[in-house]
């Protein structure tokens, strides 16, 4: 595969059966996403939502016509670091026939760029602590475990 040929875009409604797919294809994502057909509503509101807020992003990387991966950015406004912007990325997936290929890695590039260009001063991103082999990934892009993350499921 040559990465050279992979562009990055807005994902487009006609996108999302195969972004959900991404979402659900491995351990983790099959036990909180419902594949299925016709998609749930959940999922079509959702992304009407994104498509919608000019702070979030769902971009996805194709391969010729195939989509071959997927992430989501969110840009945030705080008060502090004088008032910066952060860019918070989710919902990174490869399609299983390009993982170990660099397409991964292209994917956080280009958020960090996208990031750059909408005057942020930090990128952050959260991994499941059960998926240290995306602990490490992330860490040889740069990113560093410098907080502790909680979450409340509700």
């Amino acid at each position: 595969m040559d990465l050279n040929q992979v562009i990055f875009r807005e994902a487009k409604i006609q996108d999302l059966d195969r972004i959900v797919y991404m979402l659900s294809d491995d351990v983790l994502g099959s036990k909180r996403e419902d594949y299925k057909q016709p998609l749930p509503d959940s999922y079509i509101n959702a992304f009407k939502s994104i498509n919608s807020d000019p702070n979030n992003e769902l971009i996805v990387a194709c391969y010729g016509r195939e989509i071959i991966g997927v992430q989501q950015i969110t840009f945030t406004p705080f008060i502090t670091y004088q008032g910066g912007s952060r860019a918070t990325i989710e919902g990174v997936r490869t399609a299983p026939s390009v993982r170990g290929k660099g397409v991964g890695s292209e994917l956080i590039k280009w958020a960090i760029q996208r990031a750059k260009k909408r005057g942020c001063h930090i990128v952050q991103l959260t991994t499941d602590k059960n998926r240290p082999e995306a602990l490490h990934f992330y860490e040889k892009l740069g990113f560093m475990p410098s907080h502790e993350g909680l979450k409340l499921h509700l």
